[in-house]
């Protein structure tokens, strides 16, 4: 053959230059077939507590694989596990997995944020917790988590505490036509009903500051204290008293503390979100123009969801209920 002659070429014939890796680069993910499940109950700069199994007393300190890259990992999250899972001093397992969420309650920093922020994934329900009196309810949280809870698949709970301070009937008749399930508490009692609904569930509880969460959560758990010492020490030494920490709960279940917050934005969440959680109204709001905002006239005088009350297959509280959550996301409020 001449030289030059590429046309004479096989590919035995070419010369191919190394690259600077040893290895070839492949978008391939090892399969990990050998690895230990757990579920995700701190966070920690870097570092995940993750409880083998689901078993309280199995508790593993693990970094996120490289293959993972930036992939989010939060509490409640279903992990898969390689390495050091003895949970011994100075161990360190690795996340190699991370499992489809069934429920994500999610939030922004404000309303015009396109960033979500995952708090809590696989959680059943949320526990929104209010006072009824020191500091007085605040409607519009209620209903922007009610709002998050629908959206993200978690069953609500509405919490009220201090009932020794001021009576529930208002509140009670306000979200009556949402059949939404309420425990009432006493500061001088043990929350019986409550810790009833919890057992053997995955539960967040939500509330700002001076509610009472953190009272409810030390009789629910009577070591909460001890526990998140254990969950939020990574090897970090700091309390996490800013991140949410899953506790498990004596009878069985786990209760979600997540911390305090100062607003809830719903930049993530459309009308129909909300709308699909109300499956007497969801087939209905499938008819209504495109882009309508489910809210009535004047904002939407096409919306289909009257002629629900029109031939009384919903009633006019259940309707003015629903559009009071969809108002809500409009109502950005900050919490001290």
């Amino acid at each position: 053959m001449a030289r030059g002659d590429w046309r004479r070429l096989d590919e035995s014939d070419v010369r191919v230059r190394p690259g600077k890796g040893t290895r070839p680069r492949t978008k391939r993910r090892p399969e990990h077939a050998d690895a230990v499940p757990a579920m995700v109950v701190g966070v920690d700069r870097g570092r995940w507590t993750c409880a083998v199994d689901d078993d309280p007393e199995r508790l593993v300190t693990a970094m996120r694989a490289r293959e993972l890259g930036r992939t989010p990992v939060v509490v409640g999250d279903g992990v898969g596990l390689v390495g050091d899972t003895s949970g011994q001093p100075d161990t360190l397992a690795r996340i190699v997995r991370v499992d489809e969420r069934r429920s994500v309650l999610r939030r922004t920093a404000d309303d015009t944020d396109p960033f979500e922020r995952v708090v809590v994934a696989n959680a059943e329900q949320l526990v929104i917790v209010s006072a009824l009196a020191d500091p007085p309810p605040r409607r519009g949280f209620i209903d922007r988590c009610l709002v998050a809870a629908y959206a993200g698949g978690l069953e609500p709970l509405l919490c009220l505490t201090k009932s020794d301070l001021a009576p529930p009937d208002d509140l009670l008749a306000a979200y009556a036509e949402l059949a939404l399930p309420v425990v009432v508490t006493r500061s001088d009692q043990d929350p019986v009903e409550l810790r009833e609904r919890l057992v053997d569930r995955v539960s967040a509880l939500i509330g700002h500051s001076g509610v009472g969460k953190s009272t409810l959560v030390n009789k629910l758990v009577p070591d909460a204290n001890r526990a998140v010492g254990v969950v939020s020490g990574v090897g970090k030494g700091r309390h996490t008293s800013t991140q949410a920490v899953a506790l498990p709960l004596p009878g069985g279940g786990w209760a979600v503390d997540t911390p305090g917050i100062r607003s809830f934005g719903l930049a993530h969440i459309t009308p129909d979100d909300i709308v699909a959680a109300f499956p007497d109204m969801k087939a209905m709001a499938e008819e209504c123009p495109s882009g309508c905002g489910h809210l009535g006239a004047p904002e939407d005088p096409d919306c289909m969801l009257d002629a629900l009350v029109e031939t009384g297959e919903a009633s006019p509280g259940r309707l003015a209920s629903l559009r009071r959550l969809l108002e809500s996301r409009g109502r950005l409020e900050e919490y001290d």
